[in-house]
């Protein structure tokens, strides 16, 4: 792993510094003051380090010759806001590898930290760079800097925020990565799945209850808001709660106080909300199903995850980071020939990044050699050689249904808890292919036959890149 010392203060600036030099496959170590970097520098050796220039508690530049004297073969790279000649005179006299003044082009600094650290310690071979694991998201298109930069507007501050995105596009990750680099980091995470608790049981999930408030309740239950104290409370599907649960959350984010089932005493709020969904709340509205005063309520920072298929650029990064992922749990270390990730870039991927992940972890399972290549990698992607069929959720033709979800288990195995949601990924899009055939593409024939709304129907059809009109012309 190729380690990078980032000196930086802003921490809307780290957050964006840090992608981009992850994007490049190396591990970013962050902090934000001189006695930080001389402790983190005093215990290990870094490929280069990056620095601001005004700290906290003193001047980067003028400090740089007690970092040359312990590690005189590592390359600097200075930033300052302070763009004047006698700062670029400073930075020169340091000898270092290069100066940036602000604002300045992330992909320029992220190429010049390579060239850096390629000169300090000899350029590796693409095929063997390692990916980071810094923090939880990756990527460098343009779709996720915009991404970046949302988050590095709520991180010192407690807004409510919505994370909106289709399913497999990293919702939960967004939230993760804003309570880690946000004010309340020392406090807990807690992550709740609205959708998977019966709707009997939700109030009682959410805001605790009391010894005897109905039938089963025993003891004393803390709730998740109790349990976020200090921290951040995630909400996820919040487009499937249901309705009494609506307003009885819609309550407690106006008075900034829960009640417990069954309980009288007020309890103050203290953790942050971020809620998410894969659903478009506003026909949800329209047809009465969510509330508008809390989606009001909660919608006060949006940040819109985008598709896969809108940021093929992180493809290849991703794909590597998975595999290094993967071969950290125990799997095969495998790597990436650029067709092979070409190849996989060129990919629908309807299921977004949960889809690529856990193909690549069967890829690091099923391939046959260390480095994959893209005509090894063209049969698994077909469902041959040993593959599953990416389109058709991995269920192949000719079993039962038993047989197909214990094979579709034993080659995909998506990660705990997100089970069900990939099963019915992989099961919906074949169940709607093949009642499409059967009424040769009649949409309002196919909705009565599936019992949905057709206009459920026309959306889900769109979002899985299946078109009516095609079964018609077969038909």
């Amino acid at each position: 792993m190729t380690h990078v010392l980032l000196v930086e203060d802003d921490m809307s600036i780290a957050i964006v510094i840090t992608a981009a030099l992850e994007a490049e496959g190396f591990a970013v170590v962050h902090c934000q003051s001189l006695a930080e970097r001389d402790r983190l520098l005093a215990d290990r050796s870094f490929a280069a380090l990056v620095t601001d220039v005004m700290l906290p508690d003193g001047d980067g530049i003028e400090t740089i010759e007690t970092v040359r004297a312990r590690h005189p073969a590592m390359p600097i790279v200075i930033l300052s806001a302070q763009n004047t000649l006698d700062t670029a005179v400073r930075a020169s006299d340091t000898g270092a590898f290069e100066y940036f003044p602000k604002p300045f082009d992330i992909d320029e600094l992220a190429r010049t930290v390579r060239q850096a650290a390629g000169a300090a310690q000899g350029q590796r071979s693409p095929i063997d760079e390692p990916v980071a694991q810094g923090l939880p998201l990756v990527g460098r298109s343009a779709a996720m800097q915009s991404v970046f930069r949302m988050i590095t507007r709520v991180l010192r501050n407690d807004l409510t925020v919505l994370i909106l995105g289709e399913s497999g596009t990293g919702k939960e990750l967004v939230a993760e990565a804003i309570h880690q680099l946000g004010n309340r980091r020392t406090g807990p995470f807690i992550a709740v799945n609205t959708a998977a608790i019966p709707a009997e049981l939700i109030e009682s999930e959410l805001f605790g209850h009391e010894k005897g408030a109905f039938t089963g309740a025993v003891a004393r239950h803390v709730g998740k808001f109790e349990q976020a104290a200090g921290g951040t409370l995630f909400l996820d599907e919040i487009g499937d709660m249901p309705m009494q649960a609506q307003t009885r959350l819609l309550r407690a984010l106006q008075s900034g106080t829960v009640r417990r089932v069954g309980g009288r005493e007020e309890i103050r709020l203290d953790t942050r909300i971020v809620a998410a969904t894969n659903k478009d709340l506003e026909p949800e509205i329209a047809a009465g199903r969510f509330r508008e005063d809390l989606y009001y309520r909660l919608n006060v920072v949006p940040i819109h995850m985008p598709p896969l298929r809108d940021r093929r650029d992180d493809i290849d990064v991703l794909a590597r980071h998975f595999l290094q992922h993967a071969a950290n749990e125990g799997l095969p270390r495998r790597q990436l020939t650029p067709e092979a990730a070409g190849l996989l870039s060129r990919q629908p991927w309807r299921g977004n990044v949960r889809e690529l992940k856990n193909f690549v972890y069967r890829l690091a399972l099923l391939a046959r050699e260390d480095v994959i290549d893209a005509e090894s990698l063209a049969p698994l992607l077909a469902g041959e050689g040993g593959g599953v069929p990416e389109g058709e959720g991995g269920m192949q033709a000719g079993t039962d249904i038993a047989d197909a979800v214990a094979q579709w288990l034993a080659t995909t195995r998506p990660a705990s808890g997100t089970i069900y949601d990939s099963a019915m990924a992989a099961f919906e899009r074949p169940l709607f292919a093949e009642v499409l055939r059967e009424t040769a593409g009649n949409q309002l024939r196919a909705a009565q036959a599936l019992g949905i709304n057709r206009n459920t129907l026309r959306k889900r059809l769109g979002e899985l890149a299946l078109d009516p009109e095609e079964f018609a012309r077969r038909s």
